[in-house]
């Protein structure tokens, strides 16, 4: 039986270890943190997610916390108006088979961490990895305080500051965009009748734009507004003063200004990603979701592509001789590298020409 290693304990490493279990490996994660768990807050779901979701078996889990939603709607943020309305029932998921819906990342996490527990997924905590060790047959994950876990091989799930990353393609730092967020969940009944809308609502403006959706099966809204304002370092988290967020956007328009006002307990970070890159394996090891191709949120398919990679892998996996392992995971890696390169790009674009336009731009 194969041993597998996943460093990483969040969505990424998660739906991989349940992958590769389902594949008949015995697997074991490897979380830094002392708890697993899921920061943050909403997250989209498009139906490519769903359909990985269902190869995994957790679906209809994650469908009983999920919202689905009725459309994208993309807003001019200073006049109210609306440029563009995407409808995302009937026809829509005919074409997709599944729905596009948002969930609180938590409602993500939590049926991946369940389903790992009933395979028999081995789950670590306080277990960080300073480094891994390869030889011919096995590979090693050497922790914190010295401790060697055996395998056949690692999968490096944990995150754009990857330690597997940086071992295995050394390529520093992530990039920071220059966008900082601000992020803040409020619960809906405190959300007026008229702005309760089951849509995932964009309004863009001149360098900064606003997102908010239902999340938690509706019960809460989630909020997050971006300004381009040439942010240089990462910050990823932190608490800041409500009167702070709403003092960066003063051309907001009526409506959502309304939205912004509700933001309780703002916390803050700055966008990173990194440029994709075209070596994720070496020998045993290999790379999986923001350790692989960390990219910015405007296409929302970050985590939508780790699960996708995470199904790829499973499959590639499942049967796998011991003395197989490196070409399955090259397999693997060469099955995913011009999709999730191709996403990469495509979200850092959104980002620089639709999200936040100005001048001349604006009314192209």
């Amino acid at each position: 039986m194969m041993d597998l290693i996943v460093v990483g304990g969040g969505i990424g490493g998660l739906a991989a270890a349940l992958a590769a279990a389902r594949a008949g490996c015995r697997v074991t994660v490897l979380e830094r943190q002392d708890a697993f768990g899921e920061l943050g807050a909403g997250i989209q779901l498009g139906p490519n997610a769903f359909h990985a979701l269902d190869r995994l078996g957790v679906g209809d889990a994650v469908r009983d916390r999920a919202v689905r939603i009725d459309a994208l709607r993309l807003m001019d943020g200073t006049t109210d108006e609306t440029i563009a309305a995407m409808p995302l029932t009937g026809a829509y998921v005919t074409r997709f088979g599944n729905p596009y819906a948002v969930v609180h990342r938590a409602d993500l996490h939590r049926p991946l961490l369940d389903a790992c527990r009933d395979a028999g997924v081995g789950l670590r905590v306080a277990s960080g990895l300073v480094r891994y060790e390869q030889n011919a047959a096995h590979i090693s994950a050497v922790l914190a305080g010295g401790e060697r876990v055996r395998g056949h091989a690692l999968i490096g799930a944990d995150g754009i500051r990857s330690t597997v990353r940086g071992q295995l393609v050394g390529d520093g730092e992530p990039r920071v965009s220059g966008h900082t967020i601000y992020r803040s969940v409020v619960p809906m009944d405190t959300v007026p009748r008229e702005l309760r809308w089951n849509a995932v609502t964009l309004w863009a403006g001149p360098k900064w734009h606003f997102v908010h959706y239902p999340i938690a099966s509706g019960e809460f809204l989630n909020l997050a507004v971006t300004r381009d304002d040439g942010a240089r370092e990462a910050v990823a988290g932190l608490p800041v003063p409500r009167k702070r967020v709403l003092g960066e956007f003063p051309g907001l328009g009526v409506f959502a200004r309304r939205l912004l006002d509700l933001g309780r307990d703002w916390r803050t970070w700055v966008l990173c990603d990194r440029d994709p890159v075209g070596t994720w394996t070496e020998g045993r090891v290999a790379l999986l979701g923001d350790a692989a191709h960390p990219m910015l949120q405007y296409a929302a398919q970050g985590a939508c592509q780790a699960l996708e990679d995470a199904v790829v892998l499973g499959g590639l996996l499942d049967g796998a001789g011991l003395d197989e392992v490196p070409q399955r995971l090259e397999k693997y890696a060469a099955a995913r590298r011009e999709r999730t390169a191709r996403t990469q790009r495509v979200a850092r674009q959104m980002g620089e020409r639709l999200y936040h336009p100005a001048g001349r731009a604006r009314p192209a």
